[in-house]
């Protein structure tokens, strides 16, 4: 099974305000008041202007993303940030292999990261985007980590997001009609 992911992700009112005049703003509802923001190409061109530029090679720690994040990207996000903190995430995995980066903004700049994985040998709590969220300042609760206490799991990809947020669906959405199919029986 596959899992793709590139999106900012940051409080949910924040994000509403700062895109709300973006044709190709999408927010994905997670738990805990925060939201995640599918970045697409379209997204990209929007925000900066120009078309996004992606890496050639393969990710890893000189160049965490696929996304290469240009100057006026890392301006905006910086300037979201003053807000409050904000996370770029990116997650993509195949039969079980794969790679997962974030940074964080707060402030104007970026605070923290970016941090890359693609062994996932240490601490669940220390992989990219569990630690980004905690950043954030995402709560622990009932789920296993950060990533599925706010939901980012519901999804398998950016377009699934997508798609998640045109519908307004919460990240609660899956459970909600699991316990209704089995409330029916």
């Amino acid at each position: 099974m596959s899992y793709q992911l590139s999106a900012v992700v940051a409080d949910a009112e924040l994000l509403r305000e700062e895109t709300r005049e973006l044709d190709h703003a999408v927010l994905g509802e997670l738990r805990q008041d925060f939201a995640l923001l599918p970045v697409t190409p379209q997204l990209v061109l929007e925000l900066t202007g120009t078309p996004p530029d992606y890496t050639t090679d393969e990710p890893g720690p000189e160049q965490p993303f696929l996304l290469i994040i240009s100057p006026t990207l890392t301006e905006i996000l910086g300037r979201w940030s003053l807000r409050g903190p904000v996370a770029y995430v990116e997650a993509e995995f195949a039969g079980g292999a794969g790679h997962q980066a974030a940074a964080v903004w707060l402030d104007g700049t970026l605070a923290w990261g970016p941090r890359f994985d693609a062994t996932f040998d240490g601490p669940r709590p220390d992989w990219p985007i569990n630690a980004a969220l905690v950043e954030l300042g995402v709560e622990p609760g009932r789920w296993i980590d950060p990533f599925a206490e706010l939901g980012l799991h519901v999804e398998r990809s950016t377009e699934g997001w997508l798609a998640h947020g045109r519908r307004g669906l919460s990240a609660d959405y899956w459970d909600e009609l699991a316990d209704e199919w089995e409330s029916r029986q």
